[in-house]
C-alpha cells in the first residue's frame, strides 16, 4: 500500500510536470530541490517527501495537492 501511494504520486507528479512544460531539472530548479530528488519521485524508486514539499510541488505545477492522489 505504501509503495503504491508514491507511484501514484509520483506519476501524477510528473503527468502535470508535462502538461507544465517542464523538464525534471526546471521543476527541480524552481523548487530548490535537486533534479535526481524529482527523478526518484516520478521513478518506481520511490522518494519520501513532506506535504509541505507536496504542496509545494502542487503551486509550481498549478494544480491541487489531493491531485497527486488520483489513480
Amino acid at each position: 500500500m505504501k509503495d503504491d501511494i508514491y507511484n501514484i504520486i509520483g506519476k501524477n507528479i510528473k503527468k502535470y510536470r508535462i502538461e507544465n512544460k517542464l523538464t525534471q531539472r526546471q521543476l527541480a530548479e524552481k523548487l530548490l530541490l535537486s533534479d535526481s530528488f524529482i527523478a526518484k519521485l516520478e521513478s518506481i524508486t520511490h522518494q519520501t517527501l513532506s506535504i509541505d514539499t507536496l504542496e509545494q510541488i502542487a503551486f509550481v505545477l498549478n494544480t491541487d495537492i489531493k491531485n497527486f492522489f488520483n489513480k
